[in-house]
């Protein structure tokens, strides 16, 4: 059973973004998968960017800032592969982005200790002509896209309690680099402007 990839689907948007959206997932130097036919939810938890009060014997407050929490970005889906063959570009598993890939069938997939950085990209947009979630919108057409590059998975679990095997997949990326350059973005577009293609990913370039 092959899982193909949904392209052409957009947003009819009314006030919300709804029913539809594009996931983009690239490991490093790689070439983006994409995985909105097998996804069913994806949740977003932007890093807490939190304060403490302290209080002082004067009854007073002062502010104690505590620095932003990572960001975590979970996928509900349903996949009938270990993982996706390497040079897919259709999402058929999720096992391989802990792990490495396999270029052929049947695909064998070992737990190694490898830790490969990827960026993921989420994308509404009610342009029918847009290629993919990293790809362009034309100026006329609304979007909003989540950007996060340089994270890494880490973990993928099963289950089968429905009788229905699905899969849950968490995404984790530090809000900063060790240069102190953002790991994560957020952009989009009224319909005034265009939104430009993202970047090709690599050690040096994010987006």
């Amino acid at each position: 059973m092959a899982d193909t990839r949904v392209t052409n689907i957009a947003n009819t948007l009314d006030g919300t973004w709804s029913e539809f959206c594009k996931v983009g997932i690239c490991a490093q130097s790689g070439t983006e998968v994409e995985f909105q036919s097998v996804t069913e939810t994806v949740d977003i938890d932007i890093g807490d960017k939190d304060f403490d009060a302290i209080a002082t014997i004067g009854g007073a407050r002062v502010v104690k800032f505590t620095p932003q929490e990572p960001i975590t970005i979970t996928l509900e889906a349903y996949t009938t592969q270990a993982g996706t063959q390497s040079g897919s570009t259709i999402g058929q598993g999720f096992f391989d982005l802990l792990n490495t890939t396999d270029g052929t069938q049947p695909i064998e997939i070992d737990v190694d200790r490898i830790r490969t950085p990827y960026r993921l990209v989420v994308l509404w947009t009610n342009d029918q002509n847009n290629t993919g979630p990293s790809g362009a919108v034309l100026s006329n057409k609304d979007a909003l896209r989540m950007v996060a590059a340089d994270g890494r998975f880490t973990s993928v679990k099963k289950s089968f309690t429905d009788g229905v095997l699905k899969c849950t997949v968490t995404y984790k990326v530090k809000p900063f680099d060790s240069s102190g350059n953002a790991n994560f973005k957020m952009e989009s577009t009224d319909a005034t402007e265009p939104l430009s293609a993202l970047a090709a990913y690599t050690s040096s370039t994010k987006w």
